[in-house]
């Protein structure tokens, strides 16, 4: 049995939907929780987690504000002592075919996704490493995977948050701190009117949940993207073709044209643990190169 007691977490964007649904998750778990969220929900979550007989406090800090976000950890740990879990998960829309997009409402959801993540993230790094002990999770898209029209921002965003992810994940492990990303399909106020609702009744945020806490429980994984939707989950993962060398004597774009099969063949697909792990493997590939 996976359980949480003695823990603390803040989540953010815990107002509503997804966010709502893992902090009531966690404290039903045993964790106190903190529920941020810049609106009146942040109270009304933590009241209704209080007062099923669990703990948990309202947290209205803005995480796009650096020195906010710094004495919200600061009173966390001030609190309880001290930060085991943080899950990213506050976000806005801004959904704009790329034409027409604003670039303020640009800089806004990066702002928000990315670089809010980011300050949580950074604030109770320190303190992670000084317990020897950490689990923080980012909420990604399969809009930043795969892509969707209209959101270039959002997509940019979430994409930002995968790579962020693969090099905590790296830095953290040998200080006991595991980071993975959440890729939700869930029906929220964020994506009212763009799941039918005979299936936004599906794919309810309390679906999700299970998969956080796995995430942020002593057992989680590291480096993943899991993937989660009324009831279903999946692992995503950046995979490269088998390297092709190509002769200098035909390394024209006519030589690259030519191998393009070849290139584009996954059917032996490649997975890297670093970025050195690839750059090695393409040493490996030249024939004229020295083999350690």
């Amino acid at each position: 049995m996976i359980d949480f007691e003695g823990r603390v977490a803040i989540v953010t964007g815990a107002g509503g939907g997804l966010g709502r649904a893992h902090a009531e998750a966690l404290a039903r778990a045993g964790a106190r929780v903190v529920v941020n969220d810049i609106g009146d929900g942040a109270r009304a979550v933590a009241e209704a987690i209080t007062a099923r007989g669990a703990t948990a406090v309202a947290d209205t800090t803005d995480i796009t504000d650096e020195a906010a976000v710094r004495a919200m950890t600061a009173a966390t740990v001030e609190r309880w002592g001290r930060i085991d879990i943080l899950v990213n998960n506050a976000g806005i829309l801004r959904d704009r075919s790329f034409g027409k997009s604003d670039l303020a409402d640009f800089r806004t959801v990066l702002d928000v996704h990315l670089m809010g993540s980011v300050h949580c993230t950074h604030a109770v790094w320190p303190h992670m490493v000084d317990a020897g002990y950490g689990r923080i999770v980012m909420t990604t898209s399969v809009s930043g995977i795969y892509g969707n029209f209209g959101q270039a921002n959002y997509g940019a965003a979430k994409s930002a948050l995968v790579g962020l992810m693969n090099v905590l994940a790296i830095e953290g492990a040998p200080k006991g701190i595991r980071v993975n990303a959440l890729a939700p399909t869930a029906a929220t106020q964020m994506t009212e009117g763009l799941i039918e609702p005979d299936k936004a009744a599906l794919v309810t945020p309390e679906s999700i949940s299970p998969g956080v806490l796995f995430l942020v429980s002593e057992e989680a994984p590291n480096g993943v993207i899991l993937g989660a939707g009324g009831g279903v989950f999946a692992v995503s993962r950046m995979v490269e073709s088998a390297p092709v060398f190509v002769p200098e004597n035909e390394r024209t774009a006519a030589g690259i044209a030519a191998r393009w099969a070849a290139i584009d063949n996954t059917a032996d697909p490649q997975r890297y643990g670093s970025a050195f792990e690839q750059t090695d493997r393409y040493l490996r590939a030249m024939p004229t190169a020295p083999h350690p």
